[in-house]
């Protein structure tokens, strides 16, 4: 059944405007059955590319596209009508040089018509967001651990862990928020300095192990709803078992076809004695 179509969708505009005010809800989608599931109960939706990993059984998320990103944000602003929809930018679509990120973000904001565009990186990235922000292109950026770098970082490390990493984060932080940037995601740091960041930046944090302090939090879908289970970051909460519920189904379905008891009659046509 579809949805009403008078349905404001919700700006980044609103999500600034909520700094320091009720937590931003944020999840990520990669299809349009999962965002037309959680997309009445969302703030944000974000079209991340993690999807490399999850739905493509990559081992990092460099190996993402550009087309591949703006299929799935194709898919998931057909299931959405509510929640701001941001699409990340892959790696190596966008550090170049600011033309380039331009190129590449204003052909991902106009297939899609998502909402807005993530980078990662910090104060390396900031003359980037503030070229795309002058531009019209709406930015939501992310530091501490990004992935697309988990290669330089030694792996899915937390960061922030002494005094010289904790400024070199915060100075991002500071440096895309000054930028443009109309919040940030802030991954893997340790949990004082995800406060700290969220107090000394005006624009909303969303945090996805950072603090419950950020102004928002986001999680992988399939995280969240064990339908993903190659690994469990330790800031994950699982608040279902997809998994085990699918393994269960199918093997009741492969138990009932090799007893020929599926399909039964009433899933039929024609069946003997079908009226």
């Amino acid at each position: 059944m579809s949805k009403a179509t008078n349905t404001r969708r919700i700006t980044l505009t609103d999500l600034v405007d909520r700094k320091g005010q009720d937590p931003i809800v944020c999840l990520t989608a990669y299809t349009t059955s999962i965002s037309r599931l959680i997309d009445d109960h969302v703030d944000l939706i974000l079209v991340g590319d993690s999807l490399g990993m999850v739905l493509y059984g990559m081992d990092s998320t460099l190996g993402v596209t550009v087309d591949m990103m703006i299929a799935h944000g194709k898919g998931v602003m057909r299931g959405s009508e509510k929640a701001c929809v941001i699409v990340d930018m892959p790696f190596g679509s966008y550090e170049e040089s600011p033309e380039m990120a331009f190129r590449n973000c204003s052909r991902v904001m106009a297939e899609t018509r998502c909402s807005g565009v993530k980078l990662e990186g910090g104060v390396e990235m900031a003359e980037t967001i503030s070229f795309l922000v002058k531009r019209g292109i709406p930015v939501v950026a992310h530091v501490g651990l990004t992935p697309q770098s988990v290669h330089a970082f030694g792996g899915f490390k937390s960061q922030g862990k002494t005094d010289e990493a904790a400024e070199r984060i915060v100075a991002d932080a500071k440096a895309v928020a000054e930028a443009g940037a109309s919040a940030i995601v802030v991954e893997g740091v340790m949990e004082p300095l995800g406060v700290r960041i969220t107090e000394e930046i005006n624009v909303p944090t969303i945090g996805i192990g950072a603090s419950p302090q950020c102004d928002g939090q986001i999680l992988v879908t399939e995280d969240l709803i064990g339908l993903f289970a190659e690994f469990k970051p330790k800031f994950v909460k699982r608040y279902a078992q997809m998994d085990e519920m699918i393994t269960t189904a199918v093997i009741g379905y492969k138990d009932e076809v090799r007893a020929r008891t599926f399909p039964a009659p009433e899933h039929c046509f024609g069946f003997k004695g079908d009226k």
